[in-house]
């Protein structure tokens, strides 16, 4: 065996052994996007609950167009943040790469759940199904929350799951009540405002 073969074998294992350890200590970079999703879509649950509660006297198709705007809002910061992402090391880690796709499916589940809830309003008349919106964002976040924590061994976010879970049954609870929007607002600040704050700070700086 020559010396080139032996020392390009060992570089070989050498790069095999790096992607390892990136994928084994990258950490999540998940943390900016659900920092958004808590200030953008709490805010939204606060304004719900002003227009429903009449603080806010405005016409009551307001909520719909309200929460087309913090769609519209979170889509741009969403793309934004992803682009300024892939500067970071560790962005195409196994764990990330798994994470985000957990994250994308949840998105695009609840974004499907919301459509088909409007159609059933639009075309009956009868928004009772509404209602269950808020459980089923708070069950698909604890969902993406599992993920997380078996991906990078944090038992914190698999607590950040049970929570989410839990906060999907309270909301039941709340389901047929104005204090629900005002529940949903304070939860999304324990399952995605303060996680995604202590992710960003396990972040590595940007890459110059």
């Amino acid at each position: 065996m020559t010396d080139d073969h032996s020392k390009s074998i060992h570089d070989d294992i050498a790069y095999m052994r790096g992607l390892a350890d990136e994928g084994r200590h990258a950490p999540l970079l998940s943390g900016p996007v659900m920092v958004a999703a808590g200030v953008i879509f709490g805010l939204a649950s606060l304004g719900q609950w002003a227009i429903v509660t009449e603080v806010l006297v405005v016409d009551p198709m307001a909520q719909l167009w309200l929460w087309l705007a913090a769609g519209g809002a979170f889509a741009v910061a969403l793309t934004l943040l992803i682009r300024r992402q892939q500067a970071k090391p560790g962005f195409y880690s196994p764990g990330n790469k798994a994470v985000g796709a957990a994250w994308t499916a949840v998105g695009f589940g609840i974004f499907a759940m919301w459509v088909a809830f409007m159609a059933v309003g639009f075309s009956s008349g009868d928004w009772t199904l509404m209602r269950a919106m808020p459980i089923v964002v708070f069950a698909a976040y604890g969902s993406a929350w599992m993920v997380a924590g078996a991906m990078s061994d944090a038992g914190w976010m698999k607590g950040v799951a049970l929570l989410a879970y839990g906060g999907a049954v309270l909301l039941g609870v709340f389901a047929d009540s104005t204090w629900g929007y005002l529940v949903f607002a304070g939860l999304m600040v324990f399952v995605a405002l303060l996680p995604g704050l202590a992710l960003m700070r396990q972040e590595p700086s940007d890459v110059v």
